[in-house]
């Protein structure tokens, strides 16, 4: 027997199946819009029946940009089913699979997201109670979504449903489920954003019960200022915990702040982007080839331009990347008519960012915090430890990205500034800590426009030519000054000769060239000592998150 389908809509291909149901997706066929549809199995039971209605009604109640929207609740002899928000994303359990921990600021973008989106819920007497990574959908924008209010109910009930590495202590205990319970769960979540592991880990479900019941909670593999949201979040006593997902909200952005300065989200949405933006060729949308560009973070780009501090370095390759899908109006669905949230009107086709291109198969995708290159993917970038600005700010990250090629000597004994790949060929992607060095505590001189960039207060300085005989280098004269492209920005771009230094002040050594990109406003400087093919026009198609 053929299998139940709703009329109007064309479905384009099966995204997942099991116990509770079939999820397709589909096009609307009046507007083109693309929807998730989630059919009743056929032989269910009264009893699965009254859930499926159940979440199609909680989840109507709920209004949040954090939450996919119900469009329909369709029911009629043939069976029972919700049209939904169709998410161009992925889950951010492939986003941590993929990827491992994530930046600080990326895992407390996840945790906002979620909280707000649960704080909506908890406004309508809502509990999602299943609340985990495989429930939280990360599209191109870095903005998460939660789904899958199957198991939700209205606070106060009884039940011992849920995930077990997420559950909290009352779950286990059958006792009423409330607010603090889904944020037990997302700080467990949180945890594993941030660590890479889940706070509690066991393949028995009775050993689960008990680490979650009793176990010491692990706070000290977090960052020591986030470590009170964990202690909080995951307290044993729900009493302990705070009140709600919104109380937390507030809490989490005092101590974002205060650890990360206040760009931290605008960060924390680019990274979060940038993770999604590296699968989007699993995105449902994109794998069916619904819409026609990439988007490389757009919410990235809303939530505000920032520098080479942020973000870790995160690569993607091939396929395409992601398209922003702006779906339509939400509707309440009560009882059992149907309820038409979807466009009678003109026809609405997915709204797609384009603000990139897909890098090209033998190129990847590398992240820069504040913009990404497209560069050969023989180049490997390695991240700086972070520094913090003495009166508060935004953390100040640097990158050093090593090129094929011959290296031309090794550290000098003894030396523990010089490491070895300061002797083979690289650039420099510098932040804010190199352009006011003092406002961050270090000991350096800071950068001017009218010299060539030196990375000390001394005379020391690699010489690329040959760095195992020459122990510094010094000007010559400028070559060229100007103002070039870098992305859709303009960066001061200066070309001047530099000659080795053997020994003493006179220049004797042989002679190479310096490039520097320096775009002040955004605090970022790119140094080139080593003459790296190409670099020029990969600095021109930069991508700005």
């Amino acid at each position: 027997m053929a299998e139940w389908r709703i009329s109007g809509f064309r479905e384009v291909r099966e995204l997942g199946q099991g116990g509770q149901g079939r999820v397709v997706l589909a096009l609307h066929e009046q507007s083109g819009a693309p929807v998730a549809i989630k059919y009743l199995p056929a032989q269910a039971d009264h009893e699965a029946k009254a859930r499926f209605q159940r979440e199609a009604r909680l989840l109507g109640q709920v209004t949040s940009p954090h939450v996919a929207r119900l469009y329909r609740l369709v029911e009629g002899e043939h069976g029972t089913a919700i049209v939904m928000e169709a998410i161009n994303g992925t889950s951010l359990k492939t986003v941590l699979a993929e990827h491992g921990a994530l930046e600080p600021e990326a895992a407390l973008t996840v945790l906002k997201g979620s909280l707000l989106g649960l704080a909506a819920a908890h406004a309508v007497g809502v509990v999602h109670r299943d609340y985990k990574p495989a429930n939280v959908i990360v599209p191109a924008d870095g903005r998460s979504k939660l789904i899958d209010f199957g198991i939700a109910t209205p606070a106060g009930t009884t039940s011992a449903a849920g995930t077990p590495h997420y559950m909290a202590p009352e779950q286990w205990q059958r006792q009423p489920a409330g607010p603090a319970t889904d944020v037990y769960a997302a700080t467990c979540v949180f945890y594993e954003c941030i660590t890479g592991h889940r706070p509690y880990d066991a393949n028995d479900r009775m050993a689960l019960m008990a680490m979650h019941g009793t176990a010491p909670i692990p706070a000290e593999d977090v960052p020591e200022a986030l470590r009170p949201l964990v202690t909080r979040g995951m307290a044993k006593d729900a009493d302990q915990r705070p009140g709600g997902a919104a109380e937390f909200v507030g809490e989490l952005e005092h101590r974002a702040r205060a650890a990360y300065g206040p760009d931290w989200e605008a960060h924390g949405v680019r990274a979060l982007a940038t993770a999604a933006v590296a699968l989007a060729a699993v995105f449902p949308l994109t794998a069916a080839g619904i819409g026609t560009a990439v988007a490389g973070g757009g919410g990235a780009t809303a939530a505000g331009a920032g520098t080479a501090a942020g973000a870790g370095i995160l690569s993607a390759t091939g396929g395409k990347v992601a398209l922003a899908v702006i779906g339509t109006a939400a509707a309440v669905a009560t009882g059992t008519v149907t309820m038409n949230a979807l466009p009678e009107g003109a026809p609405q086709r997915p709204v797609v960012a384009a603000t990139s291109t897909t890098p090209a198969p033998d190129l990847k995708t590398i992240n820069f915090g504040a913009f990404s290159l497209a560069v050969p993917k023989s180049w490997k970038a390695e991240r700086s430890t972070e520094r913090r600005p003495s009166g508060g700010g935004p953390v100040s990250y640097s990158y050093t990205v090593q090129v094929p090629g011959e290296c031309t000597g090794e550290p000098r004994p003894n030396d523990p500034f010089l490491r070895k790949e300061y002797f083979c060929p690289r650039f420099e992607v510098l932040g804010p800590a190199y352009i006011r060095p003092d406002d961050f505590g270090i000991t350096r001189e800071r950068y001017r426009l009218q010299y060539p960039f030196h990375p000390s207060t001394d005379i020391g300085h690699v010489c690329p030519p040959a760095s195992d005989r020459y122990f510094s280098a010094g000007e010559e004269r400028l070559l060229k000054r100007e103002l070039v492209a870098f992305g859709t920005r303009r960066a001061e771009y200066r070309e001047w000769q530099m000659r080795c230094r053997e020994d003493g002040p006179e220049l004797t050594g042989p002679r190479f060239v310096q490039r520097v990109w320096f775009l002040p406003r955004s605090e970022i400087i790119v140094v080139d000592e080593w003459s790296t093919p190409g670099l020029a026009g990969i600095l021109a198609k930069a991508l700005w998150l």
